[in-house]
């Protein structure tokens, strides 16, 4: 903690928490018990853990219950969770889960950390924190208005999200976004006023550290003739998996060594699973700590697959999880996309449109074909990981962002 910078009583209040594997989860758990670690008092206010499985991890009951994770007291509040999320039944389970924050004991923070997503959860936290007058500040790991625009979604439901998500971000002290594209597009389209921070996501997945690669790849059924091809994380709309399905055929069809393979849960695996099945094609359920690291270092191509048209609204979390293991990325995104953008300045892979299951085989085979470029990508993206995605810095950025947010001038609004 800087020497300048008190200790201060943080509420941090978001849906998504630790043991949740994937999405913002470990980046509000991490964050918390790193500013913990610090000095400062951390309360974090969540909700059972439910993604990205969709239904409340086994051993969490009752109507709440609280724990020590790393330090930080941690109070969990049960809240619906839909079992097929569409549009209305996630700004359900957000708006149970905001209710039930507002009616659990916040303590007297200094200031409270809302995280986006949840959106609907967090308004329904400002108005709380607006009339209790605590100073807030705002973490956005996805733009909501673009989410919707670039999956298709429905024109009215997108403009009252943006006055939802305009609403919260203008009554915030300040927000923090996780690239400096977010700033850009909120600056403008939203024309906030309030102090915008950058902080990028940092990489919370240890190095697989040794082991016997030709053992995990074993115990996942690949031949040692395999290209193996993964994408780890979520499977939702949003990453457009049914591009990967079709590329698994045509390699099947072409007798390609490529074997694509799709590791981690989410809304749409049933329906992924439900295609045309191809046998290049393998789905692994969700692994623990260490085997998971381990077999995404086994692989040897890592893969961002999005739905065409999308370009600002997220930025992969699986990026920061690849970079640890020294392996080469292709990112089937558009190529305007900040995922795209990602991976060139980390100088990690290289991009191929998407929605294009014939091109991303050719790369795929293209990159299988030269293992000097395979280790090179792989060997930026490492460094990129140390030079620009430290968890140092990430708390220094929140420490700084909070305190600012927490001085007496700066809650007067």
């Amino acid at each position: 903690m800087a020497a300048e910078q008190r200790p201060l009583k943080i509420t941090i209040i978001g849906i998504h928490y630790a043991p949740e594997p994937s999405g913002n989860a470990p980046y509000t758990a991490g964050l918390a018990a790193g500013l913990s670690r610090r000095g400062h008092r951390v309360k974090v206010i969540t909700g059972y853990p439910h993604y990205p499985w969709w239904k409340v991890a086994e051993g969490y009951g009752g109507w709440s219950m609280t724990e020590v994770l790393d330090g930080v007291r941690v109070k969990r509040v049960r809240h619906y969770v839909p079992r097929n999320p569409s549009t209305l039944r996630r700004a359900l389970m957000e708006l149970g889960f905001g209710l039930r924050s507002v009616l659990t004991g916040w303590g007297r923070p200094d200031v409270v950390l809302l995280v986006t997503p949840a959106l609907f959860a967090s308004r329904v936290a400002m108005l709380r924190a607006s009339l209790s007058r605590v100073p807030v500040v705002t973490w956005v790991q996805d733009i909501y208005t673009l989410g919707l625009v670039q999956t298709g979604g429905d024109a009215r439901q997108a403009a009252l999200v943006k006055r939802v998500e305009s609403g919260l971000m203008s009554r915030s002290t300040r927000v923090v976004v996780i690239h400096d594209r977010f700033k850009a597009w909120l600056a403008a389209h939203l024309h906030l006023e309030v102090p915008l921070d950058v902080v990028r996501n940092w990489s919370h997945v240890a190095s697989p550290g040794a082991f016997e690669r030709d053992e995990v790849r074993a115990l996942h059924g690949w031949s040692p003739t395999d290209v193996v091809v993964l994408h780890a994380g979520n499977m939702g709309v949003k990453q457009g998996l049914e591009n990967v399905v079709a590329t698994a055929r045509l390699a099947s069809d072409s007798g390609s060594r490529v074997k694509l393979v799709l590791l981690g849960d989410g809304n749409q695996r049933q329906q992924l699973e439900a295609l045309d099945p191809s046998p290049r094609l393998q789905f692994i359920d969700p692994l623990p700590d260490g085997l998971f690291e381990q077999t995404m270092a086994a692989a040897d191509i890592l893969l961002v697959n999005e739905l065409p048209g999308m370009t600002e609204m997220s930025v992969p979390s699986k990026l920061t999880s690849y970079y640890t293991t020294g392996l080469p990325v292709v990112a089937a995104v558009n190529s305007e996309s900040t995922t795209a953008s990602e991976v060139s300045l980390a100088g990690a892979g290289v991009v191929v449109e998407p929605g294009d299951p014939a091109a991303l085989l050719r790369e795929l085979e293209a990159l299988a074909a030269d293992p000097e470029l395979a280790v090179s990508l792989g060997a930026a993206g490492n460094e990129f990981r140390f030079s620009h995605l430290s968890e140092a810095a990430a708390l220094d950025g929140f420490e700084q962002a909070l305190s600012l947010a927490a001085q007496p001038q700066s809650s007067e609004r």
